[in-house]
């Protein structure tokens, strides 16, 4: 597997090219600014009665409509949300794209499941970093970067990996190592680890842990700091170096305890599930199931979301965070930065 780095990208490929940013949301309005700072020309596409306007206008960007702005357009970044860019792709980006333009995705989920089919004459794309768009912002400022995937799905002008590295490298991307895959593993990959560890997974793990502990009655605060609370600890030492780390910093007693009973918790009836919701994923199910859902308007989507958000473990850690005097200052600083 190779690691594409500063040296393999030619920014010049891009930056007198433009880029037009169609989505100003976490990841657009990053992209947007890293691009801008590394000398690139950058043009925001949004609504004038829009926040999206407004916020683009005060970072110091020029923006302009979607109907002006995709026309003049050498790359378009489409970083709108899934579930509307289906329907910007026909009605802007498809009749206005001039040809051989590069269209970018920063996730794969439309064009892997069909939503979006590009025209032949597009270069199709996708620069992916692997964190949130104010890490890739803060990381950008720091000098340093947010590693990333990249991914060709239609090469129509022969420049299309060339385009994707500069790309990466004008929002800090090879700072941090871009690692090439394809929009299917992409996609597949992403859903998954949202849906089986990273959020389906992991909360639904801590309700459950927060329930069993309450119904066995300990009190939900306790709980709440057992359960919840502490989770960030264990995060925080895997993200900065695997089990290995995690096993350094915790007591001999929780590591007995993660070795003998974590594998009873998290079991082969678990291991079960996961392989069918890799399954639904790979065979469209799951695409199928969230694009009916949306058309629909989202009503089951918004009960389970409400219930999530109704449970006693909100109430209690609303209070308890509310004495969490770092957590203010964290949440100030970031305000600031942003």
């Amino acid at each position: 597997m190779k690691t594409y780095t500063t040296a393999d990208a030619n920014p010049a490929a891009l930056r007198d090219k433009l880029t037009v940013i169609y989505g100003y949301g976490s990841q657009g309005r990053a992209h947007a600014r890293n691009l801008r700072d590394s000398g690139f020309n950058v043009l925001v596409a949004a609504r004038p009665d829009g926040a999206s306007f407004k916020q683009a206008q005060e970072d110091g960007l020029a923006v302009d409509t979607p109907e002006n702005a995709i026309p003049k357009a050498d790359l378009i970044a489409l970083l709108t949300p899934d579930m509307v860019q289906a329907e910007l792709y026909e009605q802007i980006v498809a009749p206005l794209a001039k040809p051989g333009a590069a269209l970018l995705f920063a996730h794969g989920f439309n064009v892997h499941f069909g939503a979006i089919t590009p025209r032949q004459d597009l270069d199709v794309i996708l620069v992916a970093p692997k964190g949130p768009g104010a890490l890739v912002r803060s990381q950008y400022e720091e000098g340093r970067g947010v590693p990333s995937l990249f991914a060709i799905h239609q090469d129509a002008t022969g420049k299309a990996r060339e385009l994707s590295l500069a790309y990466a490298d004008g929002i800090g991307g090879t700072r941090g190592g871009v690692i090439e895959t394809t929009f299917p593993e992409e996609t597949e990959t992403d859903l998954f680890g949202e849906q089986a560890v990273l959020c389906g997974g992991a909360t639904e793990l801590v309700v459950m842990g927060f329930e069993t502990l309450v119904e066995a009655g300990y009190q939900p605060e306790i709980a709440y700091y057992e359960v919840l609370h502490e989770l960030k600890l264990i995060v925080d030492l895997l993200n900065e170096g695997g089990l290995a780390r995690m096993h350094q910093f915790i007591s001999e007693t929780a590591q007995y305890g993660d070795l003998t009973r974590g594998p009873r918790v998290v079991d082969e009836h678990a291991r079960t599930q996961m392989r069918q919701v890799l399954k639904e994923i790979r065979d469209g199910t799951f695409a199928r199931e969230w694009i009916a859902e949306h058309k629909a308007g989202r009503a089951n989507y918004q009960a389970l979301k409400q219930k999530d958000l109704d449970h006693p473990i909100e109430e209690v850690g609303r209070r308890l965070r509310a004495s969490m005097s770092w957590l203010k200052d964290s949440a100030s600083a970031k305000k600031a930065a942003a």
